[in-house]
């Protein structure tokens, strides 16, 4: 700050040097949405391993394809994800919070939603339901919607009830809770039925319990009896009259998802199905495994709802190819159907096969959008989000056969398309071999036609965007325009540096201009000051052509 002198002598003041350093944004957190067998329902969690999704949404499914997508995403590389699980309600409509989530799994606290809470429907009656138990005269039910919760069971203790006071005055007990599936089990101890006591039981299970919550509007007036010890001949959990089970099938799954579910009537407003996404900072590439009985899903109104989604968000969206699609004639004829084209997504073609350890490791096919988001994850960190994810260090871990082996006349015919293929090179095994988004037909000649160009773009300007947020009010001159041209000057320089443009000099890769030119005194005056920034993106090399020539022999003069 300013200094004022008061006495005479020497002044030392530190001068700000208006250098704002600009971090570039992740570019590969990939939101996956569908069906699971647990967890929150309408919430973007965010996850950081595969046993991350396996403790909070319950692994793989046999009922759904989403867990297998995940899996696949970690096994390529990948890092950090997003769920948002589902459940079908009917008639799609608009649904209203209820009590639901656990704790600590990837909301922020500026979402608006206090922890613990789920999705249920208040205009469509959702088809999935929570798990109910009477503990005693404890109402609960399971923490959200799946038959998982038909598993749990829950025992009342009044043991090592550690207070000052007398427990009975204050109402105490202890709860076990056991999920039988996982042999997990959570222990609350010193909770009360006492309106005012810290630790009142149901606000003790809204946030502190993954398994269970109050369901009652009020609390009992009493607190719960304890279970009675089991007979000598049992163990704790083995004997059925010593601790209460969930209500006999009280818990369901609930019905296959539609696209009302992803996209249905005030989704968007209320931020659930496909707009549940909006609760989340940021993400860069949208997967959408198939949640139809066929194995697929609406390619004629999701792919593109979910492309503009995608646009909005400054995000990438893998299209997994239809069932269909069992040659190439059918891909070439099938591409027309699969959404308008669009350079925010692109489509990979065929479907691989892996298999299954949910049906004793039997082969089957699955779609290959947590693949490919994996390599793309893998290829940022390796190389840059410049480099397109494609060739022969492009491998897909895990998979051992494709549905559709592919020739190079084949690959020929699909990829100036915009179809990617997916190929078995020797020596290499399973690889991506194409990169060009749905814009990527050459009939189209769009300057938006390779994945890679496509998504520097959008990693350029998520990360300009977040990075000027502080020239917001500040005093609209050209000391403002300066320092806007240093630091978006120095993080261009920065990916040059890094090889992520066109050029030799910098003059030829990328420009930043803000000045009188760009922002004129009528601008001033609307309180605008424009940016202009540019770059030489890099377009992959799709086609190597060796040129070879016989040379005559020397000839002896």
């Amino acid at each position: 700050m300013p200094i004022q002198p008061t006495y005479p002598g020497v002044y030392v003041e530190e001068i700000p040097s208006g250098v704002r350093t600009i971090t570039g944004v992740s570019t590969s957190i990939t939101a996956f949405i569908g069906r699971a067998l647990r967890g929150p329902v309408d919430e973007a969690i965010t996850i950081n391993s595969y046993g991350d999704f396996e403790r909070i949404f319950g692994g793989l499914w046999l009922n759904s394809t989403l867990g297998y997508a995940v899996r696949d995403f970690y096994l390529n590389g990948g890092s950090q994800a997003i769920i948002v699980r589902l459940i079908h309600s009917k008639q799609g409509q608009g649904q209203a919070p209820d009590q639901g989530q656990a704790p600590d799994q990837g909301q922020t606290p500026d979402q608006g939603q206090a922890p613990g809470q789920s999705q249920t429907s208040d205009q469509g009656q959702a088809t999935a339901k929570k798990a109910q138990l009477n503990v005693n005269g404890l109402n609960l039910e399971a923490a959200n919607e799946g038959s998982w919760g038909n598993a749990l069971k829950v025992r009342i203790e009044y043991v090592d009830i550690n207070v000052r006071d007398d427990a009975e005055s204050q109402k105490l007990f202890n709860i076990t809770v056991l999920d039988q599936n996982t042999s997990q089990l959570e222990v609350f101890r010193n909770v009360s039925v006492l309106p005012n006591h810290p630790r009142r039981v149901d606000k003790v299970l809204l946030n502190e319990s993954y398994f269970v919550r109050f369901r009652d509007e009020s609390l009992p007036t009493d607190r719960p009896a304890a279970h009675a010890q089991p007979t000598l001949d049992k163990k704790l959990w083995d004997d059925n009259d010593t601790n209460t089970k969930a209500e006999e099938n009280s818990g369901a799954d609930g019905d296959d998802l539609d696209v009302n579910d992803f996209t249905g009537l005030n989704k968007e407003a209320n931020k659930q199905g496909l707009y549940a996404l909006n609760k989340a900072d940021l993400f860069n590439i949208l997967c959408i495994p198939p949640y139809k009985n066929d194995g697929n899903i609406d390619y004629d109104s999701l792919v593109d709802s979910a492309a503009e989604f995608c646009k909005d968000r400054r995000a990438f969206f893998i299209i997994d190819p239809p069932t269909n699609w069992t040659d190439k004639d059918k891909a070439k004829d099938g591409i027309q159907n699969l959404g308008a084209p669009t350079s925010y997504a692109a489509v990979f073609f065929p479907r691989i096969k892996q298999p299954n350890p949910l049906r004793e490791n039997q082969i089957e096919e699955f779609v290959p959008c947590g693949a490919i988001a994996g390599v793309f994850a893998r290829t940022d960190v390796q190389r840059g989000v410049w480099k397109a994810p494609a060739g022969t260090e492009a491998t897909l871990t895990g998979v051992p056969q494709l549905s559709v082996p592919l020739t190079d006349p084949e690959n020929g015919e699909l990829n100036p398309l915009g179809i990617n293929c997916l190929r078995t090179l020797p020596a290499f095994g399973r690889v991506i071999w194409g990169s060009r988004t749905r814009k990527g037909d050459d009939r189209l000649t769009d300057e938006w036609k390779y994945i890679p160009v496509r998504r520097f773009a959008l990693f350029l300007e998520e990360s300009l965007y977040r990075g000027t947020q502080w020239a917001v009010f500040e005093p609209n001159d050209e000391p403002l325009w300066a320092q806007i041209r240093l630091n978006l000057g120095a993080f261009m320089h920065t990916l040059f540096l890094q090889g992520a443009f066109q050029g030799r000099k910098p003059e030829d890769a990328y420009f930043v201009k803000c000045d009188k030119e760009t922002t004129i005194q009528n601008d001033i005056n609307l309180g605008i000051v424009n940016i202009i920034v540019g770059f030489a993106p890099l377009k992959p090399a799709e086609f190597v052509i060796l040129k070879i020539q016989q040379i005559a022999g020397q000839i002896a003069v």
